[in-house]
């Protein structure tokens, strides 16, 4: 399977996982320009899209959702409260296939059989995915304030994973942001991860990952660097064993193999 993060961050998400004959796209809070762009670019193709995954109903997560399916016609997949916020933003709601989906229960595209999972966060029904072709499984947990058992039990299952490794607590602390918006980034319940969180999930996964894309980056609470780094010095003499990448909020990373 191949992974491309095509967009990362607070101003926009998007991540296109190819398999064998058939590709999903995970949000898109971009363009539907930027979007069909960049999977071009990738050496995607858009036409062998299976369906839209969505994590939850965050503008940078939704906003490119009417346009993209109105010009690129595909099913769209989240929980009930996630729906409910696309629904929202749709100029005509009932012309877009919008598919409920429940925690811990599978669906089935052609190609892809897709688990989602609850993840914690500050939304209406806010979920992971894991996304498997078979033999190749990928992982997609952004936008959480911690980990739990039950998530790691999913991402076990993992051999790519993209991760949310939002900030640096002392970048986080010392920076501009009034003292509600730290405390709701740094919120363990309903917030997001930061370096060091991110990679002790990683330093237990390590064994059997192959590849790893940190990803939903802050830009004013942390630098790629920094993400790396952490990762790297937490995973030790794993670093060599799993292939790091950064998503990044500009530009598509570059494309992972599993």
């Amino acid at each position: 399977m191949k992974v491309t993060v095509l967009a990362s961050g607070s101003k926009g998400n998007s991540i296109y996982i190819e398999g064998n004959g058939g590709a999903l796209l995970v949000d898109a809070g971009i363009s539907s320009r930027r979007i069909r762009s960049s999977v071009a670019a990738c050496g995607g193709d858009i036409t062998c899209l299976e369906g839209l995954c969505i994590t939850h109903e965050h503008s940078d997560h939704i906003r490119g959702v009417d346009v993209f399916t109105r010009q690129c016609p595909v099913s769209v997949f989240g929980t009930g409260g996630t729906l409910a916020g696309v629904k929202e933003t749709l100029k005509s709601p009932k012309s877009a296939d919008l598919r409920r989906v429940t925690p811990g229960e599978t669906f089935y595209t052609d190609t892809f059989s897709v688990t989602s999972f609850s993840t914690s966060h500050d939304a209406a029904d806010p979920t992971g995915f894991c996304i498997s072709d078979g033999e190749v499984t990928v992982g997609v947990c952004t936008d959480t304030g911690m980990v739990t058992p039950a998530m790691m039990t999913y991402l076990s299952r993992c051999d790519c994973l993209v991760l949310e490794s939002n900030h640096c607590p002392v970048m986080l602390e010392n920076g501009p942001y009034p003292v509600f918006l730290k405390r709701r980034i740094a919120d363990k319940n309903r917030g997001h991860l930061s370096n060091r969180a991110a990679s002790n999930v990683l330093s237990e996964l390590c064994s059997d990952l192959s590849a790893a894309v940190l990803a939903h980056l802050s830009e004013e609470n942390n630098t790629p660097e920094k993400a790396l780094g952490t990762a790297r010095e937490t995973l030790a003499l794993f670093s060599h064993d799993v292939e790091l990448e950064v998503g990044l909020q500009h530009a598509a990373t570059r494309t992972v193999e599993v």
